[in-house]
């Protein structure tokens, strides 16, 4: 992250995520916080709070995205939840302290990867070890000498490691001994919920003695096991736990989707999860509390949560304002235009034309689409969001997918075709649909 600046930050957002300047700059400097937060001295790094940002803006225009992508460039632990799956405690349902296990779990399993990946090489050459030993067993019978015509057992093993790492052994079956990950019926405890029954399984996993069990497998899939095992053994957990907490409590994300969804005054009258229960439940976790995860305790006092929401119908006032005051930063996000979906169809490197005429080539077909073809789906798309519901960049998938579903059916017998889609052929896929309206509510 020191080698990123803010500007740089935005830049590779505008690869993949088109507009939404004010919402990319503002999580460009939250993000940017978090390095220079780390260059401070101990004791005034722990005062610097983070700056929290919600996004408000209708489904499909890139909050997520924005979010996942950033996470992905800050190669930072990342957790994205929906607000409304929580509920307050007392019912029954998830609490909100799992966002932070989550989160930590996440954190462990990306140093975890990271070690491994160090570690392969070396793991690497273990396994092939281990399999050289099945596949040259020393001598059975100890203490018969060897014939004179026999190899040397030396040359014999150098001799199978040439073949083994030019392939030629690759279909060959061994028989490997690999620990046996099956564990006893736990019979569900009422009220533990999910959190409760993953430690439970993880304290019978750590008391119960480990089985081992022999598998007939091909060498190449043998190699394969062997390493994953080997580089297990050359990770020192501990430190991997160690430093997964510190990547979580200094720079873990959390996208708090939904977040309108709880916001609200309690009704008077029917059934309700608690809204405002939620609200008070989220409070202590986004200001600042130590967690209790299978891993260890965790502080969530410098996670960076971002929030996010339609607020069609409830307001960010509408939160209470304790947890308003946890917010400081909100950033509204723009509906997209016509332009807009112009620019999402060309423009990223995910770009959805470029998606669907790399799918299409895999059979062959080589899909091509015009400039005017793109402005007639941008039209359409801005159309049919007007005429129904707004879905922003969603549309695109709803409307591409039914345009091209004649040419994805019939591709594996069109090898060799090539397919121009242009604004007539738009037209008349999606023309029929278009006029009548009830019809387009259903289908796009």
């Amino acid at each position: 992250m020191d080698q990123l600046t803010p500007r740089q930050i935005v830049a590779e957002l505008d690869k993949y995520i088109i507009g939404q300047h004010a919402a990319k700059k503002a999580v460009a400097i939250a993000v940017r916080n978090r390095w220079r937060r780390q260059e401070l001295s101990p004791d005034l790094r722990e005062e610097v709070a983070p700056k929290n940002i919600i996004m408000i803006g209708p489904t499909g225009i890139g909050k997520t995205e924005i979010a996942r992508r950033l996470a992905k460039l800050a190669e930072a632990p990342f957790l994205k939840v929906e607000a409304s799956k929580f509920t307050e405690v007392g019912y029954v349902g998830r609490d909100v302290d799992s966002i932070i296990r989550d989160l930590t779990d996440i954190a462990v399993n990306m140093v975890k990867g990271e070690r491994a990946a160090a570690m392969a090489e070396r793991a690497a050459e273990l396994a092939e070890e281990r399999l050289l030993d099945l596949l040259v067993p020393p001598s059975r019978a100890a203490g018969f000498e060897t014939t004179q015509t026999a190899a040397p057992p030396h040359e014999t093993r150098e001799k199978f490691r040439k073949m083994l790492r030019e392939g030629k052994l690759d279909d060959r079956i061994v028989e490997i001994e690999v620990r046996d990950r099956a564990l006893p019926m736990v019979e569900v405890i009422p009220g533990a919920g999910v959190e409760g029954m993953d430690q439970l399984r993880e304290m019978m996993d750590n008391l119960l003695p480990h089985r081992s069990k022999r598998r007939k497998v091909k060498v190449e899939a043998a190699r394969r096991i062997l390493a994953q095992e080997e580089a297990q053994k050359l990770i020192d957990m501990d430190e991997v736990i160690a430093e997964a907490i510190r990547r979580a409590e200094n720079s873990g994300i959390v996208f708090l989707d939904e977040i309108d969804k709880i916001a609200g005054r309690e009704r008077a009258y029917g059934p309700d999860v608690s809204r405002e229960g939620v609200q008070r439940d989220l409070l202590p976790i986004v200001e600042g509390s130590t967690v209790s995860t299978k891993h260890g305790m965790v502080r969530s006092n410098h996670i960076l949560f971002i929030a996010a929401g339609a607020f069609h119908v409830a307001k960010p006032s509408d939160l209470i304002p304790e947890l308003q005051g946890r917010f400081p930063l909100r950033v509204e996000l723009q509906s997209l235009t016509k332009g807009d979906f112009v620019r999402i169809l060309t423009e990223p490197q995910n770009a959805l034309t470029k998606q669907y005429t790399a799918l299409l080539a895999t059979e062959g077909v080589d899909l091509n689409f015009t400039s005017d073809a793109v402005e007639e789906i941008a039209s359409i798309a801005t159309a049919v969001n007007h005429a129904t519901e707004n879905i922003g960049a969603r549309r695109l998938y709803t409307i591409i997918e039914r345009l091209l579903e004649d040419v994805s059916f019939e591709a594996p017998n069109m090898e060799g075709v090539k397919v121009e889609i242009n604004a007539a052929y738009v037209r008349e896929k999606l023309q029929d649909i278009i006029r009548d309206e009830d019809l387009s509510r259903y289908i796009l």
